[in-house]
């Protein structure tokens, strides 16, 4: 296994990183990932095997990116946002082949947020700083900040504290998202 060292980042070389990407410092790209020129990936961020970040997608600092996970233009994602193995972030509300024109219908996911594997995030919502997307789940309208959300299409499942922990089962926002250990600190 060749890394190469480049502008304060690694990138393995069978990775693709187009002259015109943004890299931060510390970030690490592993095998077959293929960033386009003109996106922009921030500080110390991991990009595993075979990720697709598509020209104009901003991703932050501190974000980790699972295996063959895609995010195609008009997606933003800010920092310390974990995104699990093959999960896919759309860009299109009508995609038609044989279509020249579309338009591009733009997401963001804020600060902490976790997308569990396999998820698929429909273009045009937000996520929520510190929400939760169960694995395997289709997100099709916005998510609240540490919300928990889960199945096809996903609905609201509860609520979670800073550090993941489920804190509250109930339907109504509670009043505050600190487990029993976070509280403590």
């Amino acid at each position: 296994m060749t890394v190469m060292v480049d502008g304060g980042f690694y990138a393995h070389e069978t990775a693709v990183v187009e002259v015109g990407a943004g890299i931060g410092s510390g970030t690490q790209i592993w095998h077959h990932a293929h960033v386009r020129a003109g996106s922009s990936v921030g500080r110390k961020c991991v990009l595993g095997k075979n990720v697709y970040v598509d020209a104009g997608v901003m991703i932050g600092d501190g974000c980790k990116l699972q295996n063959n996970v895609n995010v195609y233009k008009g997606v933003t994602i800010t920092d310390h946002v974990f995104v699990g193995p093959s999960a896919t972030f759309t860009n299109d509300l009508v995609p038609r082949a044989f279509l020249d024109e579309w338009e591009v219908v733009p997401t963001r996911v804020e600060q902490g947020a976790s997308v569990g594997a396999h998820a698929t995030i429909v273009c045009g919502v937000t996520l929520g700083s510190y929400c939760m997307v169960a694995a395997g789940a289709t997100v099709t309208r916005d998510v609240e900040a540490h919300q928990l959300v889960m199945g096809t299409p996903a609905r609201p499942a509860g609520w979670v504290c800073k550090c993941g922990t489920l804190v509250d089962r109930a339907e109504q926002r509670p009043d505050q998202f600190d487990c029993a250990n976070c509280a403590d600190d």
